[in-house]
């Protein structure tokens, strides 16, 4: 067992975990963090991205125990997020979801995304969406919905 302190969604915690407890697990079982998803457990499919020191990260492929000082944010931290809230609305209105299941981690990656790239081509979006996998929807509708989104910033409407 390891002792470590994390920053999650802003706030400290400490905790003891054992070495083989996958930062995914950690986040849903001791947490209670529900919104990362956990789907291949091989870090290709991206259900389970979460920030980790402000970078879009795999979680069911970190081990907790090796994180000590790490600052995470899940989903749930984006609950008072503009460009989370643009997305959330985009998706909905485009079709970018159905049962929702890689929703969260695909918004957590548009989310960096559009802060790294701002004014993306839809060749960019189609490739950053290529690291994720969803198995219902088809992609159209959630490139539809980030370049809505991507519109709206440029108007100054979000």
């Amino acid at each position: 067992m390891r002792t470590v302190t994390l920053t999650v969604n802003g706030e400290e915690v400490t905790a003891t975990v054992e070495p083989r407890t996958s930062l995914a697990d950690f986040l849903r079982e001791e947490r209670r963090l529900t919104g990362t998803h956990l789907g291949c457990e091989h870090g290709v499919c991206g259900a389970c991205t979460i920030n980790l020191d402000g970078v879009p990260s795999r979680s069911c492929i970190a081990y907790a125990a090796t994180l000590d000082g790490a600052d995470i944010r899940t989903i749930e931290g984006f609950d008072v997020d503009n460009v989370m809230e643009d997305l959330r609305q985009a998706f909905t209105e485009n079709h970018g979801l159905q049962c929702g299941y890689c929703t969260p981690g695909i918004l957590m990656s548009v989310t960096d995304f559009l802060d790294r790239y701002p004014e993306p081509s839809e060749e960019e979006i189609k490739d950053m969406l290529s690291g994720h996998i969803c198995r219902c929807t088809g992609y159209v509708g959630m490139v539809r919905a980030v370049q809505d989104v991507v519109q709206q910033r440029n108007q100054g409407i979000s």
